[in-house]
Protein backbone atom coordinates (compact mmCIF):
# COMPACT_ATOMS: atom_id res chain seq x y z
CA UNK A 1 0.00 0.00 0.00
CA UNK A 2 1.37 3.26 -1.17
CA UNK A 3 0.66 6.60 0.40
CA UNK A 4 0.63 10.16 -1.06
CA UNK A 5 4.17 11.12 -0.74
CA UNK A 6 4.55 14.68 -0.20
CA UNK A 7 7.60 16.38 -2.18
CA UNK A 8 11.11 15.70 -1.02
CA UNK A 9 11.19 19.26 0.00
CA UNK A 10 8.52 18.95 2.55
CA UNK A 11 9.00 15.92 3.50
CA UNK A 12 12.44 16.71 4.51
CA UNK A 13 11.63 19.59 6.62
CA UNK A 14 9.12 17.98 8.41
CA UNK A 15 11.80 15.42 9.08
CA UNK A 16 14.13 18.25 10.45
CA UNK A 17 11.61 19.68 12.44
CA UNK A 18 10.45 16.17 14.16
CA UNK A 19 14.18 15.23 14.96
CA UNK A 20 15.06 19.30 16.42
CA UNK A 21 11.93 19.45 18.31
CA UNK A 22 12.06 19.07 22.06
CA UNK A 23 11.01 15.03 23.13
CA UNK A 24 9.17 14.16 26.12
CA UNK A 25 10.18 11.45 28.52
CA UNK A 26 9.37 8.48 26.59
CA UNK A 27 8.99 9.48 23.26
CA UNK A 28 10.27 8.10 19.92
CA UNK A 29 12.87 9.90 18.82
CA UNK A 30 13.84 7.51 15.77
CA UNK A 31 12.34 9.38 12.70
CA UNK A 32 13.07 8.54 8.96
CA UNK A 33 11.71 8.12 5.70
CA UNK A 34 10.12 5.15 4.53
CA UNK A 35 10.66 4.63 0.89
CA UNK A 36 7.88 1.68 0.81
CA UNK A 37 5.24 3.97 1.62
CA UNK A 38 6.59 6.70 0.47
CA UNK A 39 6.04 8.88 3.88
CA UNK A 40 8.21 10.09 6.88
CA UNK A 41 7.82 7.49 9.78
CA UNK A 42 8.51 7.10 13.45
CA UNK A 43 9.83 4.05 14.73
CA UNK A 44 8.31 3.16 18.66
CA UNK A 45 10.81 0.92 20.59
CA UNK A 46 9.94 -0.64 24.15
CA UNK A 47 8.86 1.63 26.46
CA UNK A 48 7.69 4.30 24.00
CA UNK A 49 5.03 6.14 22.54
CA UNK A 50 4.29 8.53 19.59
CA UNK A 51 1.29 11.03 19.39
CA UNK A 52 0.48 13.62 16.20
CA UNK A 53 -1.94 14.76 14.42
CA UNK A 54 -0.37 14.70 10.60
CA UNK A 55 -0.09 11.31 8.81
CA UNK A 56 3.20 10.58 10.22
CA UNK A 57 3.58 6.78 9.69
CA UNK A 58 3.99 5.28 13.61
CA UNK A 59 5.52 1.97 13.24
CA UNK A 60 6.84 -0.75 15.53
CA UNK A 61 7.68 -4.55 15.84
CA UNK A 62 5.78 -6.66 18.15
CA UNK A 63 6.24 -10.27 19.80
CA UNK A 64 4.57 -10.77 22.81
CA UNK A 65 4.51 -7.03 23.38
CA UNK A 66 1.26 -5.20 23.09
CA UNK A 67 0.97 -2.21 20.70
CA UNK A 68 -2.49 0.05 21.71
CA UNK A 69 -3.10 2.20 18.54
CA UNK A 70 -5.56 5.47 20.10
CA UNK A 71 -7.56 7.37 17.37
CA UNK A 72 -10.14 10.61 18.22
CA UNK A 73 -12.69 10.74 15.41
CA UNK A 74 -13.63 14.19 16.41
CA UNK A 75 -9.86 16.00 16.94
CA UNK A 76 -8.14 13.14 14.01
CA UNK A 77 -5.46 12.69 16.03
CA UNK A 78 -3.72 10.07 17.34
CA UNK A 79 -0.81 7.59 18.85
CA UNK A 80 0.59 4.44 19.75
CA UNK A 81 2.50 3.01 22.72
CA UNK A 82 4.59 -0.11 22.83
CA UNK A 83 4.74 -1.97 26.05
CA UNK A 84 6.63 -5.69 27.21
CA UNK A 85 4.45 -6.33 30.66
CA UNK A 86 1.48 -5.82 32.69
CA UNK A 87 3.02 -4.36 35.42
CA UNK A 88 6.22 -4.11 37.11
CA UNK A 89 7.01 -6.55 40.20
CA UNK A 90 6.00 -3.87 42.79
CA UNK A 91 2.72 -3.26 41.33
CA UNK A 92 3.70 -1.20 38.29
CA UNK A 93 7.15 1.64 37.62
CA UNK A 94 7.06 4.50 36.04
CA UNK A 95 8.54 2.88 33.03
CA UNK A 96 6.89 2.73 29.38
CA UNK A 97 7.89 -0.87 29.46
CA UNK A 98 4.78 -1.74 31.71
CA UNK A 99 0.89 -1.56 30.72
CA UNK A 100 -0.05 0.69 33.25
CA UNK A 101 2.14 3.70 32.68
CA UNK A 102 2.37 3.15 28.79
CA UNK A 103 -1.35 3.48 29.09
CA UNK A 104 -1.12 6.60 31.17
CA UNK A 105 1.25 8.09 28.71
CA UNK A 106 -0.47 7.56 26.04
CA UNK A 107 -3.85 8.43 26.70
CA UNK A 108 -1.97 11.74 29.10
CA UNK A 109 -0.93 12.86 25.43
CA UNK A 110 -3.65 12.16 23.27
CA UNK A 111 -6.05 14.13 26.02
CA UNK A 112 -3.27 17.15 26.06
CA UNK A 113 -3.14 17.15 22.04
CA UNK A 114 -7.36 17.86 21.92
CA UNK A 115 -8.49 14.68 22.11
CA UNK A 116 -11.36 13.62 24.36
CA UNK A 117 -11.48 10.62 26.60
CA UNK A 118 -15.16 10.50 25.99
CA UNK A 119 -14.30 10.03 21.63
CA UNK A 120 -11.06 8.09 22.13
CA UNK A 121 -11.15 4.47 20.20
CA UNK A 122 -8.39 1.33 19.95
CA UNK A 123 -7.30 -1.28 17.72
CA UNK A 124 -4.63 -2.84 19.74
CA UNK A 125 -1.60 -5.78 18.32
CA UNK A 126 0.45 -7.93 19.52
CA UNK A 127 0.70 -10.57 22.46
CA UNK A 128 2.18 -13.40 20.12
CA UNK A 129 3.60 -16.51 21.65
CA UNK A 130 6.66 -16.09 19.41
CA UNK A 131 9.35 -17.95 21.65
CA UNK A 132 8.54 -21.83 21.93
CA UNK A 133 8.59 -23.12 25.45
CA UNK A 134 7.70 -19.68 26.81
CA UNK A 135 3.95 -20.84 27.13
CA UNK A 136 4.21 -21.31 30.95
CA UNK A 137 5.01 -17.60 31.04
CA UNK A 138 1.93 -16.53 29.23
CA UNK A 139 3.61 -13.52 28.11
CA UNK A 140 1.70 -12.43 25.44
CA UNK A 141 -1.53 -13.64 26.76
CA UNK A 142 -1.19 -11.75 30.18
CA UNK A 143 -0.09 -8.44 28.41
CA UNK A 144 -3.25 -9.05 26.28
CA UNK A 145 -5.67 -9.62 28.93
CA UNK A 146 -4.36 -6.67 30.78
CA UNK A 147 -5.04 -4.11 27.88
CA UNK A 148 -8.20 -5.36 26.88
CA UNK A 149 -9.52 -4.72 31.04
CA UNK A 150 -7.45 -1.74 30.68
CA UNK A 151 -9.32 -0.07 27.83
CA UNK A 152 -13.13 -1.72 29.31
CA UNK A 153 -12.51 0.19 32.64
CA UNK A 154 -11.17 3.23 30.79
CA UNK A 155 -14.77 3.10 28.64
CA UNK A 156 -12.63 2.71 25.35
CA UNK A 157 -13.65 0.63 23.10
CA UNK A 158 -11.52 -1.68 20.71
CA UNK A 159 -13.18 -1.17 17.38
CA UNK A 160 -10.53 -4.08 15.85
CA UNK A 161 -7.72 -6.40 17.30
CA UNK A 162 -5.02 -8.33 15.89
CA UNK A 163 -3.57 -10.67 18.91
CA UNK A 164 -2.69 -13.88 20.14
CA UNK A 165 -1.10 -16.97 17.97
CA UNK A 166 2.65 -17.36 17.43
CA UNK A 167 3.42 -14.93 14.99
CA UNK A 168 5.86 -11.52 15.72
CA UNK A 169 4.00 -8.32 13.63
CA UNK A 170 4.93 -5.31 12.03
CA UNK A 171 2.40 -2.69 13.23
CA UNK A 172 1.86 0.59 11.11
CA UNK A 173 -0.35 3.24 12.26
CA UNK A 174 -1.50 6.59 10.45
CA UNK A 175 -2.56 8.69 13.82
CA UNK A 176 -4.59 11.49 11.51
CA UNK A 177 -6.72 9.22 9.57
CA UNK A 178 -6.75 6.37 12.05
CA UNK A 179 -5.85 3.44 9.97
CA UNK A 180 -3.42 0.31 11.03
CA UNK A 181 -1.66 -1.93 8.77
CA UNK A 182 -0.66 -5.16 10.36
CA UNK A 183 1.95 -7.77 8.54
CA UNK A 184 2.04 -10.92 10.54
CA UNK A 185 5.66 -12.55 9.97
CA UNK A 186 7.70 -15.51 10.03
CA UNK A 187 7.63 -17.24 13.45
CA UNK A 188 11.58 -17.69 12.67
CA UNK A 189 11.89 -14.43 14.70
CA UNK A 190 15.04 -11.91 13.91
CA UNK A 191 17.66 -12.14 16.46
CA UNK A 192 16.81 -9.02 17.66
CA UNK A 193 12.99 -9.68 18.49
CA UNK A 194 14.06 -12.79 19.94
CA UNK A 195 16.57 -10.76 22.60
CA UNK A 196 13.25 -8.57 23.48
CA UNK A 197 11.23 -11.05 24.11
CA UNK A 198 13.82 -12.55 26.38
CA UNK A 199 14.35 -9.52 28.23
CA UNK A 200 10.82 -9.29 29.15
CA UNK A 201 10.63 -12.95 30.35
CA UNK A 202 14.09 -12.28 32.54
CA UNK A 203 12.14 -9.54 33.89
CA UNK A 204 8.73 -11.58 34.75
CA UNK A 205 11.25 -13.87 36.21
CA UNK A 206 12.35 -11.90 39.07
CA UNK A 207 10.59 -11.48 42.31
CA UNK A 208 8.24 -9.18 43.48
CA UNK A 209 -2.09 -18.69 10.80
CA UNK A 210 -0.43 -17.03 7.65
CA UNK A 211 2.85 -15.31 7.62
CA UNK A 212 3.58 -12.52 5.70
CA UNK A 213 -0.16 -11.39 5.53
CA UNK A 214 -1.00 -7.47 5.34
CA UNK A 215 -4.25 -6.58 7.17
CA UNK A 216 -5.89 -2.93 7.20
CA UNK A 217 -7.81 -2.10 10.71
Amino acid sequence: MALASPPAATAGARLARLKAAPRQPGEASFFFYDARFGNDAVKVLPGEYFVDAEDILITTTLGSCIAACLWDRNAQLGGMNHFMLPEGAAGGLDSGRYGSYAMELLINEMLKRGATRATLEAKVFGGGQVISGMNTMNVGQRNTEFVLDYLKTERIPVVSKDVLDVHPRKVCFLPRCGKAMVKRLSPANPEALLAQERAAARTMLRPAGGAGSVDLF
